[in-house]
């Protein structure tokens, strides 16, 4: 099938974000994720599905080089520039689904998913939420003396921090996010108060406990299951860090004993069969520490396959 044929027969359309953000991480490199992304084949990946990239778009993040100071604001390092990142990414993300396009989001650091979130947020009226990551993104400002807001994209999103969404997007809907619709993949690395909202919240979580002993095909019936219940559709994020770092060596916070190669393709093939995903970001992709570009190629592979890229 020749170039001009494939694009003959995309019928759905794209938003591409660039997000070079990484001052919600620990160290320097996920900005740089997204041009990794990029250079490593995305754009030729993305053709092989059916979806158009119908707009592009790099948001103008905070400097970075002004921003290393270590400046923090109520115990959360570089919250100031994480706000102004995130309602920028919010706005561009709100723009595309608004238009019907599916927002595709590279990240940067996991602090871009709170962006995400609050576009999406503004434009349906429940969200569900499947998050990919060793880590469950769960810590407030009081987890520990100073936070990165790289580990609290989740608890923004439901209300357990101090930064809400409706702080980056005015039109976010009440309630648009749910814990009951909200379901986390892959975690292996919980802090004591993240493990206690877990909990007290009833939030479904899949560890790799869960997906040794269920398989693969089965956590994803279920996240499914949970967070497409009464939603209009399903946000993925998905964490370079869920994957085994033997396989993913590119990410922060390496934790041993992750999503192998083929668990992570196949569960994003079946969230495409779906037909629920409204929107995508990728993140923790960390150029500086990716051997060979290793991280960013299987990101790019896996990306295709959440939109609906098959074998034959």
């Amino acid at each position: 099938m020749t170039e001009s044929t494939n694009s003959a027969n995309r019928t759905k359309k794209l938003s591409l974000i660039h997000v070079p953000f990484g001052l919600g991480a620990g160290r320097p490199g996920t900005e740089e994720g997204p041009e990794s992304m990029v250079q490593i084949g995305l754009m030729r990946q993305l053709r092989k599905t059916a979806f158009e990239v119908a707009s592009e778009h790099k948001v103008k993040v905070p400097s970075h080089p002004a921003a290393t100071t270590g400046d923090h604001i109520g115990g959360v390092k570089h919250l100031a520039e994480v706000k102004e990142m995130g309602a920028l990414v919010a706005e561009q993300v709100s723009l595309a689904a608004s238009k019907g396009h599916l927002p595709l989001v590279l990240g940067g650091d996991h602090s871009v998913t709170i962006g995400a979130l609050a576009g999406m947020a503004a434009q349906v009226g429940k969200l569900g939420v499947i998050y990919f990551d060793a880590h469950p993104g769960l810590q407030t400002e009081e987890s520990h003396p100073i936070s990165r807001m790289g580990s609290m994209s989740l608890s923004v999103a439901l209300g357990k921090a101090k930064l809400k969404l409706a702080e980056l997007n005015r039109d976010v809907r009440e309630n648009a996010i749910d814990k009951a619709n909200v379901v986390l993949i892959g975690v292996r690395d919980v802090e004591p108060e993240e493990r206690a909202i877990i909990k007290a919240e009833g939030i479904t979580v899949f560890s790799m406990h869960e997906i040794d002993r269920m398989g693969i095909e089965k956590v994803i019936s279920k996240a499914v299951e949970v967070a497409g219940n009464g939603t209009d559709g399903i946000h993925v994020s998905f964490s370079a860090d869920c994957l085994d770092p033997i396989e993913a060596p590119g990410v922060d916070m390496q934790v041993p004993g992750g999503l192998t190669y083929r668990e992570a393709h196949f569960a994003c093939e079946l969230l495409a069969e779906t037909g629920l995903i409204r929107s995508i970001d990728v993140v923790e992709v960390n150029s500086k520490l990716d051997e060979s570009r290793r991280t960013a190629r299987l990101a790019i592979g896996l990306i295709a396959s959440l939109l609906g890229k098959r074998i034959l």
